[in-house]
């Protein structure tokens, strides 16, 4: 089947279950697929997460990516970098290795060519009410290092940057081209933005959010984007840090705020999925959905060697 140039390319940042990630591939063809994997994950996982994919994924340079660190930034970057310089692609999606559509191609196709020059993008300006008595600020206002899954956060504050309206959210993301183009740009011409969010705390939940609701980086992005995340996230009200894994348990929930939602926006990808909890609630989303050609007992086709991109 062919797609206009309003199919997104799909960044896909891994660090592990090499099956699952395969299947998040299929799921996502005929769309154009950037591939991240952390650079700490081991080399004989790395190879069964990439060896004889298909021709449309791009492996991009490995970065040592970890939990509250610019280098996650730095990985979205690189994938933006390669997919508008490879791709005429009107959106790029971020997605995590843990993720699925909960649409077909041709659904989301149809959807971004709806809604061509907009970005989808749940952010918050600062202060953020979730974020502690700071809103957020605290983030950004002191240098921080993560230290395995500790925060070391240095009680000197520093100078913040005055041309930005800072906003914080989530990294999934669904970004119009002219404003990925707008964050790679800002990434290579202010290199005084680099270093500061280098010593933010968990920058890949501000960094971008940032860039693209400040109007001296961004200029048209407070009238062309849709503050609204097309992720559906199986929260269940218990305090988390991170997302619940999905079961089986929780198809109906999903099916249903998938189909009968208020009648605005759709929900076209879900979080998060790993083979060993969700493989039957998987193969029920490939049934409703018709994902990966003919449901859960499609057979992969023919696979062939992935591209390597260069940074």
């Amino acid at each position: 089947m062919a797609f206009s140039t309003t199919a997104p390319a799909c960044i896909v940042l891994a660090h592990e279950d090499p099956a699952h990630l395969r299947r998040l591939i299929e799921a996502l063809d005929p769309f154009p697929v950037f591939l991240h994997v952390d650079a700490r994950t081991p080399q004989s996982v790395f190879l069964e997460m990439t060896e004889d994919l298909p021709e449309r994924v791009h492996l991009l340079p490995r970065i040592r990516t970890g939990w509250a660190k610019w280098e996650n930034v730095a990985a979205e970057v690189s994938g933006y970098r390669a997919a508008l310089a490879t791709t005429d692609a009107s959106h790029i999606a971020v997605l995590t290795g843990s993720d699925y559509p909960l649409a077909d191609p041709a659904e989301i196709s149809a959807f971004l060519a709806a809604h061509q020059d907009e970005s989808f993008v749940a952010s918050q300006p600062l202060p953020f009410a979730d974020w502690g008595s700071s809103g957020g600020y605290a983030r950004l206002r002191f240098p921080h290092w993560a230290w395995g899954k500790r925060m070391i956060r240095v009680p000197l504050p520093r100078r913040i940057p005055r041309d930005v309206v800072f906003a914080g959210g989530s990294q999934l993301k669904l970004l119009a081209r002219h404003h990925a183009a707008a964050v790679v740009e800002t990434v290579d011409q202010r290199p005084d933005l680099v270093r500061f969010w280098r010593r933010s705390w968990i920058a890949d939940e501000t960094f971008v959010p940032s860039v693209l609701n400040s109007p001296a980086l961004t200029p048209d992005f407070g009238d062309e984007h849709v503050p609204h995340s097309l992720w559906w996230i199986g929260w269940d009200g218990e305090a988390r840090k991170s997302p619940p894994w999905l079961t089986i348990a929780d198809a109906g929930r999903l099916l249903e705020g998938r189909t009968d939602g208020d009648g605005t926006l759709p929900d076209l990808f879900a979080r998060k999925f790993s083979t060993e909890r969700s493989t039957d609630l998987l193969d029920v989303i490939d049934a409703a959905f018709g994902l990966r050609g003919s449901g859960p007992d499609q057979t992969p086709g023919p696979r062939s060697t992935a591209t390597a991109v260069a940074s």
